[in-house]
């Protein structure tokens, strides 16, 4: 086995196995150069997958070029060049697809400080009732407590959170035993 065939064969092993390890356990080499606050993001996709297709299918096509085609270095060493770049905007189309397919970001409940929501259990002074609210294109029913009794129908003003749960205070704005929505 020639030289180049050795660099082939090693490209094709390592970086397709590195590639594939990068696919199925996450970024893990992302993280390391994350880590090392060098990590670079090209249209959502990490700088080491697209490192990792180009060096695997540069071996991938020199290892050919050589072996099916007889040809020598030079020329094998530019067809794996070739087949590299398009390797790299192969994994490039696959990871940006499945970054578009990664739901939003979730949210804390410290980020419903401030919401509006409707008491649908009332609210004993200093207990617990709950309350629904929109957020995020979804509904949500969550633990509520209060300083003051809130019936059921209110609404009230998501003013902190304790816990898992939120703390509550009636709007007056409304007007008294509010069940207008």
């Amino acid at each position: 086995m020639s030289v180049a065939n050795s660099i082939f064969l090693i490209c094709l092993i390592a970086g397709g196995g590195l590639l594939l390890v990068t696919v199925v356990v996450g970024d893990l080499l992302g993280g390391v150069l994350d880590a090392m606050h060098a990590g670079v993001d090209i249209g959502g996709v990490g700088l080491m997958p697209l490192i990792l297709g180009f060096i695997s299918m540069f071996g991938i096509g020199g290892l050919f070029a050589t072996e099916v085609f007889h040809s020598g270095d030079g020329p094998a060493t530019l067809v794996g060049i070739g087949t590299g770049f398009a390797g790299a905007l192969f994994v490039f189309g696959i990871f940006s697809v499945l970054a578009r397919g990664q739901g939003a970001q979730p949210f804390s409940l410290s980020d419903l400080v401030g919401q509006t929501a409707r008491v649908s259990v009332g609210i004993p002074a200093g207990h617990f009732g709950s309350v629904q609210l929109s957020y995020a294109g979804q509904s949500h029913e969550l633990t509520a407590t209060a300083d003051v009794a809130i019936p059921a129908g209110a609404s009230v003003k998501i003013e902190a959170v304790a816990g898992s749960n939120v703390v509550v205070a009636p709007l007056r704005a409304a007007g008294a035993g509010g069940g207008t929505q």
